[in-house]
């Protein structure tokens, strides 16, 4: 079906968690409505759709040469380029069509510009990803304002930056900091092969990280950057706590909290260990790791955000719902999108 080959070009795996991005970012404003909640994802989610399907567009000549990408609908030959394109730009006339309807409603238009800046840094992206190293602190650009984009249709009415709380900071910047772990470290890792084969300029290969033969090396600088990135994402997790919170007398919710962060936590660090540890290269054993990260990194912020509310903790298993069932359906496996 050809519903299927659109889903898997889309990269529906982790759509839902792009879609959850501006929905981070009004609860952390305290916005609850379910109707706004929904349009909100939907403009993540399309959003996500229109950077992948154009980043597939832009590496099609890269990408074709991979087996182990094969089954990507633009490499497998079953969507065209001209369909992709089409699917591409339909996708982001309709996530700013939504936007400009809630702009409307709310008599508030500054936030569809900061939707349009998260876009140009995600197409910024897509065109130069492959030909300078660390570019994919653009991805990590693109969350960011996308979450504040969210942030801008709170409970209360935010007419300005100056208006955005500490909290929906804090969120943009743990959103941001998750993203350019999976894009520099997980991304780099699992495209290591094809990428070092083209020649690709990205930051793993800039660190040091080098496939020969089917074995894997991995810098100490590349390992430490990675480390680095995960304890930040952990510390800023806490902040809220001391800075935002009263924890004179913690809760027993809060005390809930910490406990299920620090064993996230852990579990984060763990598999990124094994990752970084993988001596003959497996692209399906960087899958399946990539895939458990893919999982606990981004049930953190939920569940910091379950002082707001405790049903937001709810959202923990939406990311991980989505990546599940997309593989299931579409790949016929668990952790292991194909087409990653």
């Amino acid at each position: 079906m050809m519903i299927r080959e659109y889903l898997k070009l889309s990269r529906s795996f982790n759509a839902v968690l792009t879609g959850v991005s501006p929905v981070m970012g009004a609860i952390a404003m305290e916005q609850y409505n379910i109707v706004t909640l929904f349009l909100l994802f939907l403009i993540g989610f399309l959003g996500h759709t229109f950077g992948f399907v154009f980043n597939d567009i832009i590496d099609y000549k890269i990408d074709k040469s991979s087996e182990e990408i094969s089954d990507r609908p633009l490499v497998s030959g079953t969507i065209s380029i001209k369909k992709a394109w089409i699917f591409a730009i339909a996708s982001m006339i309709v996530a700013f069509i939504i936007a400009l309807y809630i702009a409307i409603i709310n008599q508030t238009f500054f936030p569809v510009l900061i939707l349009a800046v998260s876009a140009f840094f995600i197409v910024l992206y897509d065109l130069i990803s492959k030909k300078y190293p660390f570019m994919d602190i653009f991805v990590s650009f693109g969350i960011f304002f996308l979450i504040l984009y969210g942030a801008f249709y709170g409970k209360t009415s935010v007419k300005s930056i100056y208006d955005v709380s500490t909290l929906a900071w804090i969120v943009c910047v743990l959103g941001s900091i998750q993203t350019l772990f999976m894009q520099v470290v997980a991304g780099g890792m699992k495209d290591i092969e094809n990428d070092f084969m083209k020649g690709a300029k990205t930051g793993a290969i800039k660190m040091g990280v080098r496939i020969s033969d089917g074995i894997l090396k991995v810098s100490l600088r590349f390992k430490a950057l990675a480390y680095v990135i995960q304890m930040a994402n952990m510390i800023i997790v806490f902040l809220p706590f001391f800075i935002v919170w009263e924890i004179n007398k913690p809760s027993v919710l809060q005390w809930f909290q910490w406990v299920l962060l620090v064993i996230i936590g852990l579990m984060m660090f763990t598999l990124s260990h094994r990752l970084l540890s993988i001596k003959h290269f497996k692209r399906s054993k960087a899958r399946k790791l990539i895939g458990s990260h893919y999982v606990t990194n981004f049930a953190l912020v939920p569940i910091m955000l379950m002082t707001l509310n405790f049903w937001v903790g709810l959202l923990v298993f939406f990311p991980a719902l989505g990546f599940i069932l997309s593989n299931v359906i579409l790949h016929g496996t668990i952790l292991q999108p194909k087409t990653m």
